[in-house]
């Protein structure tokens, strides 16, 4: 395994570490405040191409693997996590899909908006009653001549309100359950399709996620994404790339809190000397260290594995799971290192630990997760086991 950034990533990862740390972090208390991210952020964002992360050269992308991509979402997330949601929606879930699977037409027609910032992303999946329970979709898709009518709705859907192009999933076939779900490349400006209400949110301040609605929504047949019937399996493939780097963006905002953490504890007085003195505290910042470099080491092998086309729903599953459990436990350690200022909203502490929470929500919950991992352990017994074992 080969976790080594060629010398032309590690100095995009500079840059890109240089545009966070000094343009972008700078503003990211304004932009929880207003809950919008500047203009001009999202100008240079396209400028220095974050946005094509997941798309291949060909079609004006940074054609990056994943491992080089998780070293530079490791950068991104070190800021205001709304606006890494935004990007990383889209580079990852929004994105991925049509690189794997899409046809060369929708790629032509697509990838390239898509990798300039011109055409943003988004995953349609949870609907009211299907969220973690996918197969429980009521978004149906019927064929009509050389259309797809869509009726049905989802929320909770980030990037809605700015998104250009959706990745839809729909039942086509209600008979079928899982095997009847067909994933579909959705236009924001298709007739009868509608963006509605901007949630607020406990944090990810920055980024927006509304309901999504289909009232007789015209889709083109040549808009279906893979084969029809097999929309449950593109999601789970979607998914599980998205949860490396979901895990690459916590191990960012981890490492960021890290370093405030320990700057904090050198500098603060208590009892006449630095709070780093106290063991209690020593002993809180090893345990985030030794946290951080094992997510560190987790995450690039899933990268790693995805590159080699190997099957990680098992692996993904843990790195999502880690690194959300991870960030959370280092978020609670830096309120707890930093006090009463760590709860304040005048520094960025709070603001981490807010947006630390739904890390064990979105893309898949932590309870979610155990489950794929305990499903993938039993189907690699069963593969093995005598049938004397088997009952």
């Amino acid at each position: 395994m080969d976790f080594q950034l060629s010398p032309d990533l590690m100095e995009m990862k500079k840059s890109i570490r240089d545009f966070i740390d000094n343009v972008v972090d700078p503003l990211a208390g304004q932009i929880d405040r207003d809950d919008h991210i500047p203009e001009h952020i999202m100008k240079m964002t396209q400028d220095i191409g974050l946005f094509g992360l997941s798309i291949p050269a060909e079609y004006g992308g940074t054609g990056i693997d994943m491992v080089g991509k998780c070293g530079i979402y490791e950068e991104i997330g070190r800021t205001s996590n709304g606006y890494t949601t935004v990007i990383g929606a889209h580079t990852g879930i929004g994105t991925v899909g049509i690189v794997d699977m899409g046809t060369e037409e929708q790629k032509r027609r697509y990838l390239p908006g898509m990798a300039s910032g011109d055409i943003i992303g988004a995953f349609a999946l949870t609907e009211p009653s299907a969220g973690s329970n996918a197969v429980a979709l009521k978004t149906a898709a019927v064929r009509k001549g050389d259309k797809y009518i869509l009726n049905g709705s989802k929320h909770y859907i980030t990037n809605a309100s700015i998104a250009d192009l959706f990745t839809v999933m729909a039942v086509t076939d209600p008979s079928k359950g899982a095997k009847g779900i067909t994933s579909f490349l959705v236009d924001r400006n298709s007739p009868g399709f509608i963006i509605g209400k901007t949630e607020e949110k406990m944090g990810l301040r920055g980024s927006h996620s509304s309901e999504i609605f289909f009232e007789d929504c015209e889709v083109p047949v040549e808009n279906v994404l893979g084969v029809e019937g097999l929309g449950y399996v593109n999601a789970l493939k979607i998914l599980a790339n998205g949860r490396a780097g979901l895990a690459a963006r916590n191990l960012g905002s981890s490492q960021k809190l890290f370093e405030l953490s320990v700057k904090y504890a050198h500098e603060r007085e208590q009892f006449g000397k630095p709070i780093f003195e106290q063991q209690i505290i020593q002993h809180y910042l090893a345990e985030m260290a030794m946290d951080i470099e094992t997510l560190r080491a987790f995450t690039y092998r899933v990268a790693w594995m995805v590159d080699q086309d190997m099957n990680v729903i098992k692996e993904a599953a843990m790195a999502k799971l880690l690194g959300s459990e991870i960030y959370n436990r280092i978020a609670d350690k830096a309120v707890q290192i930093h006090g009463g200022i760590g709860y304040m909203k005048d520094f960025p502490i709070e603001r981490y630990y807010r947006d630390a929470r739904i890390t064990k929500i979105y893309e898949g919950t932590s309870e979610i997760q155990k489950n794929i991992i305990a499903a993938q352990i039993h189907k690699e017994y069963m593969k093995t086991a005598s049938p004397a074992h088997i009952k």
